[in-house]
């Protein structure tokens, strides 16, 4: 297994990592009937994109000798309606660090080709944009 996730009631959700023992909660959002006050599923979801990339990447940066520490992705999640679902992530990645044409190349095709973003539905719109220090 892979995780544990318990339902607390008030449309609360506590998520255990089982290997860590980490946790972390998710709340329904406030226009669907919740608080607000965690992420919710499909945050997680259009999060766990951005995690992926910027892992895959450090994954490759680490075997060629590159220092991506303190690289920041900003997710933003579109939902749509009939199905709720969502329909659109955006996602800013800014690097601190400079890098050739050719170690860019290599590293955002390596974020675009994530594990993650291959589980996702096609019809996901994926918007992902790439900062590099000049």
């Amino acid at each position: 297994m892979t995780s544990k996730v318990t339902y607390l009631g008030q449309l609360r959700t506590k998520n255990q990592h089982l290997k860590s023992g980490n946790t972390y909660p998710t709340d329904a959002p406030v226009d669907n009937n919740g608080k607000g006050e965690a992420f919710s599923p499909t945050d997680t979801v259009a999060t766990g994109l951005a995690n992926c990339m910027l892992t895959v990447m450090g994954i490759k940066a680490e075997r060629m000798d590159i220092d991506m520490s303190g690289t920041t992705a900003e997710v933003t999640k579109i939902m749509a309606s009939d199905p709720r679902r969502i329909s659109e992530i955006v996602i800013d990645i800014d690097f601190p660090i400079q890098a050739d044409e050719k170690t860019r190349a290599i590293l955002e095709n390596t974020a675009r080709t994530c594990p993650v973003i291959y589980s996702l539905h096609p019809d996901i719109k994926k918007v992902v944009t790439f900062n590099w220090l000049s």
